[in-house]
C-alpha cells in the first residue's frame, strides 16, 4: 500500500480542477418552462420598442397640455370629456383643443393629447372635468422606447436566466431562447458495501447516499447529473465502468479513494490518463483525487457521506459552474456569532457544517459518515489551517449551502 504523496493545499487543488475543466460550447433552444437558470448562448436584440406605443403612466385624463396652463385650485380649467380608454383598448378619437379623454394606467395615448393629468388633480362633473393643476407636454406619459429601443441588445450572451430576464424575453414576444447545454456529469458510486435504494440490504451493506447528494449538487449548479450503476471494486469492472462514464463531460467517483482501495483506483486512473493530485490538506476530504482522461476531468471523492457532500460543495460545484458557464466565484458568506468553541485542525484546512439559530452558528460535530450533519446544516465554516481554536462568541463567516 502506497502512502499519500504530498498533501496539496486546497486552493491549489481547486485551481488544478478549474484549469482542467472546459466550458460547454454546444447550444440548444429551450422554452420558458425550462429556461430558469440556463445560460444565454447569444446576444438578444429587441425586435420591438418597449413600450411599443405612448401610454399613460397614471390614471387620469389625457389632455393637450396647453389647455391646462394657468389651472389652479381657485381657477380650474374645464374640459369636455369625449372618450374613455382602458389598458388594452385602441383609441378611437383624436383629442381636440378643449377636450379630455379619461384614461387608465397603461392605456395607449389618444392622438392629439400630449400629457396626462393625474385623477387626484381633477374633479369630474357629468361630461366635464375640472383641472386643478397645469401639466407640461409629456407629463405622466411613458414614451415609445422609453424602456427598450428596437434593435438594442436586451440580454447579453453568458447571462443566466432569472425571473427578471425571462420577463425581458417575454416582453418581446419570444417563446424560447438559445442556451448552452448543461454539462453532463456522470456520478459513479463504487463498492460492494452499498446498495441502490429499493433493494434489500445484504449483511454489512448500506444504501447508496452519495449518488443522490452529489446529483443534487450538480443539478443546483447548472449541470445535468447522470447516475451510473454501482461499480464493484474489481479492476476490470471498475475500468469498464469508468470508460462508460467517460461518455459524459465529467466523471465523479465516490468511494475507492481511501486506504485499501485507493491504490486500485489510482492505478486504473493513471493507466487510463493522468492523476493530477491525490490527497488534499483539508478536513474532511483528505483522500480526494483528480485525474484527466482523454481531456475529461475525473474527480474521486471520499466515500463517507459528509466528506463527500462537503467536498461536493467546495470542489465539485465550482467545476460544474465553470463548465456550465455560470459564475464560479465563491458564495458570499453571512456573518454569525459562534455558539460554542471550535478546535481547529492545525495543518489542515477545515470545512465544518454549522446550523444557524437566531443569528448564531451552531457547529455540528459528527463523524464523516454521519449524513445528518449536513442535513441539519445551513452552511459551513471555512477554518484556515493555522487556526488552533475559534472561541465561543467570535464573529465567523458562514458559507451557505443555498446562498
Amino acid at each position: 500500500m502506497k502512502p499519500f504523496g504530498r498533501l496539496l493545499d486546497f486552493d491549489d487543488a481547486l485551481a488544478i480542477v478549474l484549469n482542467a475543466v472546459v466550458p460547454v460550447d454546444k447550444t440548444e433552444s429551450v422554452s420558458f418552462k425550462t429556461l430558469f437558470g440556463r445560460v444565454l448562448a447569444e446576444d438578444l436584440r429587441a425586435i420591438m420598442s418597449i413600450p411599443p406605443f405612448s401610454r399613460a403612466a397614471m390614471d387620469g385624463y389625457a389632455v393637450i397640455a396647453e389647455d391646462t396652463f394657468g389651472a389652479g385650485r381657485r381657477s380650474p380649467k374645464s374640459l369636455r370629456v369625449v372618450d374613455q380608454i382602458f389598458a388594452g383598448d385602441a383609441p378611437l378619437v383624436t383629442t381636440e383643443k378643449g377636450e379630455a379623454v379619461q384614461i387608465a394606467t397603461g392605456a395607449p395615448m389618444p392622438a392629439g393629447a400630449d400629457a396626462v393629468v393625474m385623477v387626484e388633480e381633477t374633479e369630474r362633473i357629468d361630461e366635464q372635468v375640472n383641472i386643478f393643476k397645469a401639466v407640461y407636454p409629456g407629463a405622466n406619459i411613458g414614451q415609445v422606447g422609453e424602456d427598450v429601443k428596437q434593435g438594442e441588445i436586451i440580454l447579453k450572451q453568458g447571462n443566466p436566466f432569472d425571473a427578471g430576464k425571462i420577463g425581458v424575453l417575454a416582453s418581446q414576444g419570444f417563446t424560447e431562447a438559445s442556451v448552452f447545454i448543461k454539462p453532463r456529469i456522470a456520478i459513479m458510486p463504487t463498492g460492494e458495501e452499498i446498495a441502490p435504494a429499493g433493494q434489500a440490504l445484504k449483511p454489512g451493506q448500506i444504501y447508496d447516499i452519495n449518488s443522490h447528494t452529489l446529483a443534487a449538487v450538480v443539478g443546483s449548479n447548472g449541470g445535468e447529473p447522470v447516475k451510473m450503476p454501482i461499480a464493484e471494486d474489481k479492476p476490470e469492472k471498475l475500468r469498464v465502468a469508468i470508460e462508460q462514464a467517460l461518455e459524459n463531460d465529467m466523471v465523479v467517483i465516490s468511494g475507492g479513494s481511501s486506504v485499501g482501495e485507493r491504490d486500485l483506483m489510482f492505478s486504473i486512473l493513471e493507466d487510463l490518463g493522468k492523476v493530477l493530485f491525490h490527497g488534499i490538506q483539508v478536513k474532511p476530504g483528505k483522500p480526494t483525487m483528480f485525474a484527466v482522461i482523454n481531456g475529461k476531468p475525473v474527480l474521486g471523492m471520499p466515500g463517507y457521506p459528509t466528506s463527500c457532500l462537503i467536498n461536493g460543495h467546495v470542489l465539485l460545484a465550482p467545476a460544474v459552474r465553470k463548465m456550465a458557464r455560470l459564475p464560479v466565484e465563491a458564495k458570499q458568506p453571512t456573518e454569525a456569532m459562534l455558539a460554542q468553541s471550535v478546535p481547529g485542525s492545525v495543518g489542515r484546512r477545515q470545512f465544518l457544517p454549522v446550523k444557524l439559530v437566531a443569528g448564531q452558528a451552531l457547529p455540528l460535530f459528527k463523524e464523516s459518515g454521519a449524513i445528518t450533519a449536513t442535513a441539519e446544516a445551513d452552511g459551513y465554516l471555512d477554518i484556515p489551517a493555522n487556526i488552533d481554536i475559534l472561541e465561543k462568541g467570535e464573529t465567523v463567516r458562514v458559507f451557505l449551502f443555498n446562498g
